[in-house]
């Protein structure tokens, strides 16, 4: 069974990311989940723990009941990252190497595996050449992107910015461990 960690991050669009997590153990994906300090802020880590019927990770410096470096061993037992959705914070972080929370610490030790970004935000955030840049950045080093949709966001905009289908974040995932 492949193993995929999802990295959920803090915006609106996190409880999506619940139907992703559904999606994966139904495709028989086993599934270990790191979440945000901003994500719990619009989502439960209880909902994740229920659909992946395991623990969800959310901080660092957590007590653990067996010795792991958690950030280690997160990354070294997936054979997939996929970080849905993925803030214009997180993508920043990642494309400049700052690991300040466990999501960062765990994308810095798994860059030898394959990741997938998942942007989600605003159209002006989105389309700022900081964050252009940043995703530009992660592409050259061979993370893919999944694009975002269009359409009316959470504040009432219209434009890109939607997290994309996560029936069409799934199906990437599974052709991509299906290729390793």
């Amino acid at each position: 069974m492949s193993r995929i960690l999802l990295g959920v991050t803090g915006g609106i669009a996190a409880y999506k990311a619940a139907d992703l997590a559904s999606r994966l153990v139904k495709d028989g994906f086993g599934v270990d989940v790191v979440m945000t300090k901003s994500a719990c802020a619009f989502i439960a880590p209880l909902t994740f723990q229920t659909i992946v019927r395991g623990p969800v990770y959310t901080d660092t410096f957590a007590p653990v009941s067996d010795y792991s470096v958690e950030h280690i061993s997160l990354a070294k037992r997936a054979d997939l990252v996929l970080v849905a959705p993925a803030t214009a914070n997180v993508i920043g972080k990642l494309a400049n190497g700052i690991a300040d929370d466990l999501l960062t610490t765990v994308l810095m030790a798994a860059w030898r595996k394959p990741c997938v970004i998942c942007p989600a935000m605003n159209t002006a955030m989105y389309e700022n050449p900081m964050v252009q840049e940043n995703l530009r950045k992660l592409r050259e080093r061979g993370y893919a992107v999944i694009e975002p949709e269009a359409g009316r966001l959470a504040c009432g905009d219209e434009g890109l910015g939607r997290l994309a289908d996560t029936g069409i974040i799934a199906a990437f995932a599974k052709k991509l461990t299906a290729q390793s």
